[in-house]
């Protein structure tokens, strides 16, 4: 089921309205990502204040979800000695069917289904799980008066869609929307639906033949059904994909009516299923569904005759075809590739601003966790490189115009919420409002949040200047600094603003006032020389605070004289510590990497994830959230990770150690004294965007353009993790993605309004060359019947017909490359859809345990076989 974005706050209030201090704690199960725990820490923080108990507990991957589910969730179930409850996903399962990986839906018993456990589902991974959104009912028994699926829903359950006389309480599936089911899930809806109520028939199309026994006359207008979907009746059409765990491999003999079943590897691979049909559908039978089927649309009664009563043969072909073509397409959907929506935590500040709960502090949460999804890549077109707004295609960068949206409310949120500061008298300015960058409070008790016009810079409150500009991932592709010529345009470009190497090399915050005063105005004077147009958000110049004045500004928030830190840095700092660890040293990671090897001996054929030792870091940087002493104390953490992203990123861009295969580029983190780092997911991926960032700027400047239709060439890494013997693989994609071409309503409508121009030209053109054609007709005729012949008329003719042809084909050839990018799924990540397919197609041995389906864990012995598969894909749509 899903809530609508209008009635966010439904079930929120009637867990208010009927929990009490001994009634079962609520469940929350976070993913292990700056997002999913500022999301967390909102939740708590309205929980705590209604007195709500409450149980947190982090979830590192698929594995530890399946265990959860059996350890923590089934015992809550009613049917199996429990008292039901609240279980509240954040940023987990978004991607699978949760009712099968919580172990809430019962095969042998349909209605004890979900046991009064009610799951809240919100997550900002797509696409969705359509068993979750459009399914996850707790439905009535069968009777015989309710025996299709909405007549066995509860009331207030409308195709899925949660209406406002919805009772929670009864258990299942619930999704939070954010507006994209509603907008544009449509289709897949119908076919979900369609499928679900469908009978089940034994058997395939191509069992069936083209042609019917009996010479039904019904035949006739069944045997063209493919041509009418316009697909081929291929074994993909009703196939069933992979299974998320390792026991799913015993319901195999279940499915053997299906065309064809992929082949297993001996590792578990948790890709998301093709949406399961629904055991309910089975209770409409064949017989009952006769009337539906004779008058398929597509099988139309013809006038000359009666309709003649289709034989059973002629319904199951019908049946089949249906079932295939509804099929079809939720696997399309399924296999769009991987992107973002809304950030989980701006989802829970939605939900405290229609309880009238928000404040500084969960503003501020929010404001992290949004920060934090640009950090990471996670963008419209998954996790990518981001399109920076001076590129001609780029439409505000990450998540496109929705991300540019989101930014707005915030901003307008931090106004709203901190009016300006009364200490600044006589009208003057604070000094941010110069272009100053904060790095202290106004004073003591100061806790407000500000806008600031933050540069490009990493850290630049906790490190020099000189460091700051040298990490930026910004500044690392712009100026090429992995190179000795980059050091020298850096070294340049100071020299040009008049800072010294002596000055910019001490702390920021102890540098002369002067030049801090100065920085901006010097830094916009010269970046313009060395392509760093977007090193410094503007600034409006006549004071006015215009809705859209601060576009591109950054957040600050002080704790007093304690610290002043920007969105960016809190964010950078979690993400370090979820990563490495709150007291990690490289002395310490490569101890790690020198341990015993045993767990990479102990079984060849399955490899267990990693995991469990990730799971303290979670409550380390749960508690920095709101420790300002720990949040500062894991500074160094972050300065650690991002030297030695730096630093081998440097050697593999110097060494030249990328190669370009047929679909992406790829390189392997080895020989490197920081590669023990990056053996978590999310440091790869920091790495993987870092390097590709700055691949995609090589290739502009060498080309003028990028490849992959404006997007960048996508990017494999990987990375050993010699004490379990695998290798840790992220891939990201060119950048870019749908949100980068004409995408919001105000492009389409332009885009529609040029070709409607052009075609009103074309007529025209059309219409001036039929005159003149007549115009020659007539002289040639007159000429001819002077002359006697004619024999050139028909000849010329065809030349101005073909030169017409031509000149409508070169007016349309514009419109082809926009109708490509504005096809569903163009620019989305698709490694995740190529992981399984290589998995189907090789024994690799591969695992994909992160809830990143861009991340997969394979075998050190089986990595080239699978990166020869792996380049045979297409890993972008």
């Amino acid at each position: 089921m899903h809530l609508p974005r209008s009635l966010i706050s439904k079930l929120y209030l009637h867990l208010q309205h009927t929990r009490h201090p001994l009634s079962p704690p609520v469940l929350i199960l976070v993913a292990l990502e700056p997002d999913a725990l500022c999301a967390c820490r909102i939740l708590t923080r309205l929980l705590k204040d209604d007195y709500i108990p409450h149980k947190i507990q982090p979830v590192s991957g698929y594995a530890d979800l399946e265990r959860v589910g059996r350890e923590l969730v089934s015992p809550m179930m009613e049917t199996r000695g429990g008292s039901g409850g609240v279980v509240v996903c954040l940023g987990v399962g978004g991607l699978v069917d949760l009712g099968v990986s919580l172990g809430l839906e019962s095969e042998n018993d349909e209605d004890a289904s979900y046991g009064g456990v009610e799951v809240w589902l919100i997550d900002s991974h797509r696409p969705w799980n359509v068993n979750n959104i459009f399914g996850g009912v707790p439905l009535d028994p069968p009777s015989e008066r309710c025996r299709t699926f909405q007549s066995r829903c509860p009331p207030g359950v409308v195709g899925g869609r949660i209406e406002r006389a919805y009772k929670p309480g009864k258990g299942g599936i619930i999704v939070f929307d954010d507006g994209d089911i509603e907008e544009q899930l449509d289709r897949e809806k119908h076919a979900y639906l369609s499928l679900v109520d469908m009978p089940d028939v034994d058997g395939d199309l191509d069992d069936l033949g083209d042609s019917d026994d009996d010479g039904d006359s019904d035949d006739d207008d069944d045997d063209g059904g493919d041509e009418r979907t316009g697909r081929d009746r291929g074994p993909n059409a009703g196939q069933k994909r992979k299974s998320w765990s390792d026991h799913d491999e015993e319901e195999d003999s279940e499915d053997d009516d299906r065309p064809r079943q992929r082949r297993r590897s001996n590792s578990s691979s948790p890709i998301p299923d093709s949406p399961r049909r629904p055991a309910q559908r089975g209770l409409v039978s064949l017989r009952d569904d006769t009337a539906v089927l004779s008058s398929d649309p597509l099988d139309p009664p013809t006038a000359a005759q009666p309709p003649k009563a289709p034989s059973a043969r002629t319904l199951r072909r019908r049946l089949l075809r249906m079932r295939q073509e509804h099929e079809h397409v939720l696997e399309e959907y399924t296999r769009l590739g991987a992107s973002y929506a809304e950030p989980v935590s701006s989802m829970l500040y939605s939900l405290a601003s229609e309880l009238g709960r928000e404040d500084n502090d969960l503003l501020w949460l929010t404001i992290v966790g949004v920060t934090s999804m640009e950090i990471y890549g996670r963008s419209s077109a998954g996790v990518a490189v981001t399109v920076r707004s001076s590129d001609s295609r780029a439409a505000s960068g990450w998540l496109g115009m929705r991300g540019a949206r989101i930014r707005q409310l915030l901003r307008d949120e931090v106004r709203r919420l901190n009016p300006p500061e009364i200490g600044y008298p006589n009208g003057k300015a604070p000094p941010e409002a110069s272009g100053i960058i904060p790095t202290t409070a106004r004073s003591p008790e100061d806790t407000s949040i500000r806008l600031s016009p933050e540069p490009r810079f990493l850290l630049i409150r906790h490190w020099s200047l000189y460091d700051s500009m040298l990490h930026s991932p910004y500044l690392f592709s712009r100026l090429k600094t992995w190179s000795e010529t980059g050091l020298k345009r850096l070294h340049k470009l100071l020299a040009k603003m008049g800072v010294s190497l002596v000055q910019c090399k001490q702390s920021y915050t102890h540098m002369d006032m002067v030049l801090k005063r100065e920085l901006r105005t010097k830094l916009l004077k010269y970046a313009s020389l060395y392509n760093l147009d977007d090193l410094v958000p503007a600034i409006d110049t006549d004071g006015k605070d215009r809705a859209g004045a601060k576009d591109g500004w950054g957040f600050v928030r002080s704790w007093g004289w304690r610290a002043t830190l920007s969105a960016q840095d809190v964010g950078v700092i979690i993400g370090a510590i979820l990563e490495v660890g709150r007291h990690a040293t490289l002395e310490g990671a490569m101890a790690g990497l020198n341990q015993s090897q045993d767990a990479s001996e102990a079984d060849d054929e399955q490899f267990e994830p990693q995991g469990e030792e990730w799971l303290p870091r979670f409550w380390d940087a749960y508690d920095a959230l709101e420790d300002i002493e720990s949040l500062k104390a894991g500074v160094p953490t972050a300065q650690l990770l991002h030297k030695a992203i730096f630093n081998t990123g440097t050697a593999i861009l110097k060494k030249k150690q990328i190669s370009h295969l047929r679909a992406f580029r790829m390189c392997i983190v080895k020989d490197s004294p920081e590669a023990a780092l990056f053996n978590h997911p999310g440091a790869l991926t920091k790495l993987a965007l870092w390097i590709g960032e700055a691949l995609a700027e090589q290739e502009r400047e060498a080309t003028g353009k990028l490849s992959h239709g404006g997007r960048g060439t996508p990017l494999v890494v990987a990375s050993l993790n010699e004490k379990r013997g695998v290798y840790i693989v992220v891939g990201t994609g060119g950048g870019g993605g749908p949100d980068t071409v004409f995408v919001s309503r105000e492009a389409a409508k332009k885009k529609q309004a040029e070709r409607e121009a052009r075609a009103k030209l074309r007529e025209q053109r059309r219409r001036a060359r039929e005159k003149i054609r007549e115009e020659k007709r007539a002289a040639r005729a007159a000429a001819n019947r002077r002359e006697g012949g004619d024999e050139d008329e028909e000849e010329e003719e065809a030349e101005e017909s073909e030169s017409e042809g031509s000149d409508a084909s070169d007016s349309d050839s514009d419109d082809d490359e926009d109708e490509a990018r504005t096809k569903r799924g163009y620019g989305l990540n698709r490694f995740g859809v190529a992981f399984q397919d290589v998995v189907a197609e090789t024994n690799a041995r591969l695992r994909i345990n992160s809830f990143e389906h861009c991340v997969v864990e394979v075998k050190k012995e089986d990595l080239s076989g699978f990166l020869e598969s792996l380049s045979m894909k297409a890993v972008v749509g």
